[in-house]
């Protein structure tokens, strides 16, 4: 009987992922008739119900949102309510970096010729792509911690530039923590407050959770400041940070 039993589950698994990605390209398709945030809201909580297949299909969602350009920011809100903050900004993570980097891949070896005719006398590209000839991993890292160009775009930016791919990966990797952790938090408070069922919270929860987000927002805020101020001197691009003056000053 158990036998049989668990041969019949281990049969249902592939029909449920199966099921569970015909779904997902459903979504992704009505992505762009109806109201997406919406529609990926309800995604989040279809993925909560999945239980141990939930980080699986959230980390495929995300990459396929990244390679199609699809803002990724309501997932990553969604990684901290479904998942809670350290497994939800272990899976953001995971799931924006492979992402990222299948689209360099893309980019690099299969739509190369494409995308350089379309940033072909950009200013803002060919600023950056010179800087990366000099100064490599560190303009990848700069701008991904400030916001010149989306996230999505940038993977397929970089895939013509002459960046190497594991430098990029790695500063990509790194660069994006801070942004990702913040968004995270933000959702995991939405997690708290609905785990709580309405219930009031106490003193010492509430100033955890305002202290807390207080902290990953100033850091953020102050990395994306200083990320500004330098690459606006590598790259002479207006990033919309402090002068050259107010630098020579400090």
């Amino acid at each position: 009987m158990s036998k049989n039993d668990d041969t019949d589950q281990s049969k249902s698994i592939p029909w449920k992922l199966i099921l569970g990605f015909l779904f997902l390209a459903g979504l992704f398709a009505s992505y762009f008739i109806f109201d997406g945030k919406a529609l990926l809201e309800q995604f989040i909580e279809w993925i909560k119900s999945l239980g141990v297949w939930g980080p699986i299909v959230f980390v495929v969602a995300y990459i396929i949102l990244t390679v199609f350009m699809i803002p990724g920011s309501v997932l990553t809100l969604g990684a901290g309510f479904a998942f809670g903050l350290g497994w939800g900004s272990l899976w953001a993570a995971i799931g924006a970096n492979l992402g990222a980097n299948l689209a360099f891949l893309i980019g690099r070896y299969f739509a190369r010729e494409k995308i350089k005719a379309k940033v072909t006398g950009n200013e803002k590209f060919e600023a950056v792509d010179s800087s990366v000839e000099s100064e490599g991993w560190k303009i990848v890292a700069l701008t991904r911690l400030v916001p010149i160009f989306p996230f999505a775009p940038l993977n397929y930016l970089y895939s013509v530039t002459g960046i190497k791919w594991l430098p990029y990966a790695m500063a990509t990797l790194i660069a994006m923590l801070p942004g990702t952790v913040m968004y995270v938090y933000l959702g995991s408070i939405g997690r708290f407050a609905a785990e709580s069922g309405g219930a009031e919270k106490t003193t010492g929860e509430k100033i955890f959770f305002v202290v807390g987000l207080v902290a990953i927002i100033a850091v953020t805020v102050y990395v994306t400041k200083l990320a500004k101020k330098i690459l606006s001197q590598k790259t002479n691009i207006d990033t919309g940070g402090e002068s050259d003056g107010s630098s020579d000053s400090e």
